[in-house]
């Protein structure tokens, strides 16, 4: 579905990201991993277009994209849902979901995945919740029919039940065929979603495998968060 090639994505003259390669299949879930500045959100940044990728390739269903601006990969089926969880705050749940459906839509796949949102329908999403934003801004983006979702940092600020709630969303959208690729605090509540996973350091990848394997080795886990090199962690 998605495939990552040796990307190497920089900012200000710096880069952060090294020839990073990895792939994202249909109907599932890839976690990356890795400490506060390990290049995370950088590389998804570089993977929808926000930023430019300084080289490599990005593949999504065989066709190179990475020359194409940000709109247009989203139009190709990239979708991006960064950290910040911009909604438009005057506007109502339902005008913010209607902002997003292509012609002929209706927002009821949202409502079936999030029916939480169906109380607050009327309300202005400025005033929702943190989770019930952190939903929305999932929902509108599936609207574009998403082949691939990027998700960044999905639990930042949120509760743990709340976190919870958002990964059993996640994983059903994958079940439905969209690949997903999350980037998450909690490493082991995503690891407990997800089919494959990647561990980022220094820019780098340092680990890759199944991800309920590294759920169940915590002494990796914790040498690859610690710093652990390549060699050292087996990879």
């Amino acid at each position: 579905m998605l495939s990552v090639e040796d990307v190497t994505v920089g900012r200000s003259g710096l880069t952060i990201v090294r020839g990073v390669s990895l792939r994202v299949d249909a109907a599932s879930v890839t976690v990356l991993l890795g400490a506060n500045g390990a290049g995370k959100t950088t590389l998804l940044e570089g993977l929808s277009g926000a930023i430019p990728v300084s080289s490599g390739v990005i593949r999504l269903d065989g066709r190179p994209i990475e020359k194409l601006r940000a709109w247009r990969r989203a139009r190709a089926g990239l979708a991006h849902v960064e950290q910040n969880r911009t909604v438009f705050r005057e506007m109502s749940v339902l005008d913010n979901l209607r902002a997003a459906c292509r012609r002929g839509d209706t927002p009821d796949r949202v409502f079936e995945l999030f029916p939480e949102l169906v109380k607050q329908i009327d309300a202005p999403a400025g005033l929702l919740s943190g989770g019930e934003q952190q939903m929305l801004v999932v929902g509108r983006a599936l609207l574009g029919r998403p082949k691939a979702l990027l998700i960044d940092e999905m639990s930042l600020g949120l509760a743990p039940i709340v976190v919870a709630r958002l990964a059993a969303a996640v994983r059903a959208l994958a079940d439905g065929g969209v690949g997903v690729l999350l980037v998450e605090q909690f490493a082991a509540l995503a690891l407990d979603i997800a089919d494959r996973a990647y561990v980022l350091a220094r820019g780098e990848v340092v680990h890759s495998g199944d991800g309920r394997r590294l759920r169940a080795d915590e002494d990796l886990l914790r040498a690859l968060y610690l710093g652990g090199t390549p060699s050292e962690t087996g990879v």
